[in-house]
């Protein structure tokens, strides 16, 4: 039996790590030092730079994005999942990405996105991207918007992978977005939180080089050692799921979580709106401060997407 509460709360959780995530996306934890000496730890704080000036403050980036575009799909399609849902989600994608106004758009996805038939038959074309970069290529956009995923009834594994596939389709990427969805699932309808041997044998199904990020995740008192602002990985996909399952592992509520993601940098909005999504469902919206609801952008827009999958979805 679903849980409203948890539901609703990984829905604003993605939103809102997103959206605050955004004032640390892409710098290294001394430049997070230097932009927010006390801290980052709302909205209105996030520096005016070259890169965060085209946000409003409070506004979700292309994580968040990239999820409603899923989200539109499931409410369509009575959050049924097969080959007409998926092309629907192929064909939000490729109109997202050809708005002017979208911003933010990572490389893979805009790649894909932009090939000529990718909406005809868009996992052969994630397929062939991923084996032009040799089979190398795992960075985090299918991971970012996931959480949808995971408010589905059943069928989660299925669609998660299928769903992550439309763009990223190394073995990494569809684990890491099995794992954050199977996660979110088991707390919003079964009051269940799922074990370290749980997402370990979760991952082993995909592919072993997920299982020392989850290890790392698990065994760390403190989230620095996971070096989110690695250079060269911050937009890993196992980056980001250490970063969620950190959270996940230590946290003891909403707000903590979500602080120690955001201000350790590295590409801290995806980063912060997976852990957020998953810490939404695990302490349901009551334990997210009014704050960072009430002052999204887009607020309204925002509450009627929540409202639609809460009905459809059961």
């Amino acid at each position: 039996m679903k849980d409203t509460e948890r539901f609703k709360g990984c829905l604003y959780g993605q939103a809102i790590g997103d959206a605050l995530g955004l004032g640390t996306e892409g710098l290294y934890k001394d430049g997070v030092d230097g932009y927010y000496p006390e801290g980052l730890s709302r909205y209105e704080q996030i520096a005016r730079d070259s890169h965060r000036r085209r946000w409003q403050q409070g506004e979700w980036t292309d994580d968040t994005d990239m999820m409603i575009c899923i989200a539109r799909a499931l409410i369509n399609h009575k959050g049924k999942v097969d080959g007409s849902t998926l092309h629907e989600i192929a064909e939000n994608f490729r109109i997202w990405c050809c708005n002017p106004a979208s911003r933010g758009i990572g490389e893979l996805i805009y790649k894909v996105l932009n090939i000529g038939d990718y909406t005809e038959h868009p996992d052969d074309v994630a397929r062939l991207a991923w084996e032009i970069s040799r089979k190398r290529n795992a960075p985090n956009g299918g991971l970012m918007r996931t959480s949808v995923v995971g408010l589905l009834s059943d069928g989660v594994t299925k669609a998660a992978e299928a769903i992550c596939r439309l763009t990223h389709y190394d073995p990494r990427c569809v684990g890491s977005c099995v794992v954050a969805s199977e996660i979110i699932n088991n707390l919003v309808y079964h009051d269940k939180e799922l074990t370290y041997n749980d997402i370990t044998k979760l991952s082993e199904d995909y592919d072993n080089r997920i299982i020392p990020f989850i290890e790392l995740a698990k065994e760390s008192s403190d989230i620095k050692a996971l070096k989110l602002d690695e250079e060269e990985k911050m937009g890993y996909t196992l980056k980001t799921l250490s970063a969620a399952l950190w959270c996940y592992f230590h946290s003891t509520n909403f707000e903590e979580g979500m602080l120690a993601v955001v201000n350790a940098g590295g590409d801290a909005d995806t980063n912060a709106a997976t852990a957020c999504a998953i810490l939404g469902a695990k302490y349901g919206i009551k334990n997210i401060p009014e704050y960072y609801i009430s002052h999204l952008y887009h607020r309204d827009y925002y509450d009627g997407i929540v409202e639609e999958l809460n009905s459809v979805l059961n």
